[in-house]
């Protein structure tokens, strides 16, 4: 056991909860999904929300997030973590109440981005944290970390689905989820967390922004973003509208994306150190291009559906590997190198979903999801210059 881990005695227990805040921070970018066909009846009347409106809110959502990112970073590295984890679940709690009633659109979006605003903070503490108490298997670690952001998006989407079918609706469905949020704000209370870098010994961001390698994995991380979330964010309209599904499918398609993605986490985190992290994330990039072209285009929905839906496995380890590999190449980088990654992989999450929602505006949602392929069929050859360059 590392000295980083002894000097924490309840690094179990609070590794364990940074799991669960993990979770917590899906709700605030998968809840969304699941009701996008019926936020648009019930904002745009009878006629509906347009397309890009519906992209829009998902673009409020990882606009929040990457805000609460980048307003965290530099503050956590000098201030610690622990406040900033207690403020991103009082923020998630507070915005589902207010999704729950929301009177109209334009209050809706406020909600949304305060949502991701909350997501964000907890995006930006919880991987150093992790890698804090468990320094001797960091990439195990992550990707075990990020595993749970796909168990809670599951959880989430499966609790909504669950809702709308009891006849709760959407806004019961926001206050469903609430006491999660609320038990982890009275879990961390009483725990010390784990101390950030010390600013003497920290390789600053504007340092680190200077190295062409880190600069790649900067456009790196923003393409895996983009591939896991152009998908996720449109997968249940898509069914829906595009392939004929009942609603409870696409919410279903939405979970089942979820649960593919943390089983690949977690076979990653399981391989550990016996994984060549680049040599797989290559072949991901390479089988979700296919994956993609063929739920967009396959003749029988029930074939698209099991590739969309296979695309969350192959596509899983992009985002935490890539973290993963930074901080082994800097492990000096503290929690502001952090949030620079988890910034532009977010922003990939605000891109990917509104070019999608723009192209099916356009044409129509095979295309915009066609489109969204481009992500990981360019972020392939970037991750074989990576390789070479380590």
């Amino acid at each position: 056991m590392s000295p980083s881990v002894k000097a924490h005695p309840r690094a179990r227990l609070l590794t364990l909860l940074c799991y669960g805040a993990m979770m917590s921070l899906a709700i605030g970018l998968n809840l969304l999904p699941v009701f996008l066909t019926t936020l648009s009846t019930t904002y745009g009347g009878a006629a509906g929300l347009t397309g890009e409106q519906l992209g829009r809110l998902g673009a409020f959502a990882f606009a929040g997030l990457v805000v609460g990112i980048v307003i965290t970073g530099p503050l956590a590295d000098r201030h610690g973590h622990k406040t900033f984890a207690q403020l991103g679940n009082a923020l998630i709690a507070a915005s589902l109440v207010a999704m729950a009633f929301a009177p109209d659109y334009m209050f809706l979006l406020g909600a949304v981005f305060s949502l991701g605003l909350g997501a964000g903070v907890l995006d930006m503490v919880l991987s150093p944290i992790v890698s804090a108490l468990n320094p001797e298997k960091r990439a195990g670690a992550l990707n075990w970390l990020h595993s749970f952001y796909c168990v809670g998006a599951a959880v989430t989407v499966l609790a909504g689905s669950l809702a709308l079918r009891a006849g709760f609706g959407w806004r019961g469905s926001c206050l469903v989820l609430l006491p999660l949020p609320l038990f982890l704000l009275a879990a961390f209370a009483p725990l010390t967390f784990p101390e950030g870098t010390h600013e003497s010994v920290r390789t600053s961001v504007r340092s680190l922004l200077k190295q062409p390698w880190f600069l790649l994995a900067t456009a790196g991380i923003f393409l895996g973003g983009a591939t896991e979330l152009g998908m996720a964010q449109w997968l249940p309209a898509y069914a829906e509208t595009s392939l004929g599904f009942p609603t409870w499918v696409g919410g279903g398609s939405l979970l089942l994306f979820s649960v593919a993605m943390a089983l690949g986490r977690m076979v990653v985190g399981m391989g550990g150190v016996r994984l060549d992290p680049f040599r797989m994330m290559a072949w991901s990039c390479g089988t979700s291009v296919v994956l993609f072209l063929l739920g967009s285009f396959l003749p029988v929905p029930s074939l698209a559906l099991i590739c969309c839906i296979a695309a969350g496995f192959t596509g899983s380890c992009l985002w935490p590997t890539m973290l993963a590999v930074t901080a082994d190449r800097y492990p000096s980088g503290g929690a502001s190198m952090f949030g620079t990654l988890a910034a532009l992989g977010n922003a990939g999450g605000i891109f990917m979903p509104w070019v999608v929602g723009w192209i099916a505006d356009r044409s129509n949602l095979h295309w915009g999801l066609a489109v969204s392929a481009l992500a990981p069929l360019v972020l392939l050859p970037l991750v074989l210059l990576l390789r070479a360059a380590r």
